[in-house]
């Protein structure tokens, strides 16, 4: 076994912890919003920034010259930002969809979300499909060397914090009850999916793209609304360290 496949494993073992877990790290809970919580989710939108779509330019070029060879969309020449922007577009309709159709929590039942079985489990499935992409790209992501390893499982694993805090938050006692274990269950799907298949790197391309604006839409929803009291300063802290990880690292 190699240091990789040591590695990927430990890193899909802390995606799963993340969201069995979750709940024991109540020092992320109260109001104002905790720092770890805003600088986790600034080291996720550092990421996405500095390395994720730097890489949609990569992805553009391959998505383009596919285009062209099969003559279908010549005329657009940012297919792979388009599909960033339907990632974003996909999940914020999703947010607005469940937080429309749920009522406040219910405090007497330890905080649950009175949203319907059905706007439950649509918001779940969305996130379960977000994991599960995000458990393939472990496995085929555009660099494969051990630093681009490491530095995509700690910014997945502490975007995957502020996820499982913002829906344990919405939702309660039912997500704590059934949704974590989904949650859990998908990243591991989604790294043995990856494991046993290959796609086309066109496939690959747009997957990366749409998980990219995903990304930028579910943590900016956590912190922009202003109930949360986010820390910006923690936020601004966590963004620039990491940038300047990734770009000392290069």
């Amino acid at each position: 076994m190699t240091l990789t496949t040591i590695i990927s494993i430990v890193i899909i073992a802390t995606f799963v912890s993340v969201h069995i877990f979750g709940a024991k790290l109540r020092f992320l809970s109260g109001t104002p919003r905790s720092v770890w919580l805003s600088g986790a989710g600034g080291v996720s939108v550092a990421y996405v920034f500095v390395h994720l779509l730097p890489d949609l330019a990569e992805h553009q070029q391959k998505i383009g010259e596919r285009a062209r060879d099969t003559g279908m969309f010549t005329s657009i020449e940012s297919h792979a930002y388009l599909i960033a922007l339907a990632g974003l577009i996909i999940f914020y309709g999703v947010e607005r969809f469940a937080r429309s159709r749920s009522g406040p929590p219910n405090k007497a039942a330890g905080g649950e979300s009175e949203a319907p079985a059905s706007v439950f489990w649509t918001h779940l499935g969305a996130f379960a499909i977000y994991n599960l992409l995000i458990g393939y790209l472990l496995v085929h992501r555009e660099e494969t060397d051990l630093r681009g390893l490491i530095i995509y499982g700690v910014a997945m694993a502490l975007h995957f914090v502020v996820n499982d805090f913002g829906l344990r938050e919405q939702h309660g006692e039912t997500y704590h009850r059934t949704g974590r274990w989904v949650l859990a269950v998908a990243p591991v799907l989604g790294f043995a999916l990856g494991l046993a298949t290959e796609v086309s790197q066109l496939l690959l391309s747009s997957l990366f793209a749409f998980l990219a604006g995903g990304i930028v839409l579910n943590v900016l929803k956590e912190e922009l609304p202003q109930e949360r009291q986010s820390r910006f300063s923690a936020f601004l802290i966590g963004a620039c360290l990491y940038a300047a990880m990734l770009l000392l690292t290069a």
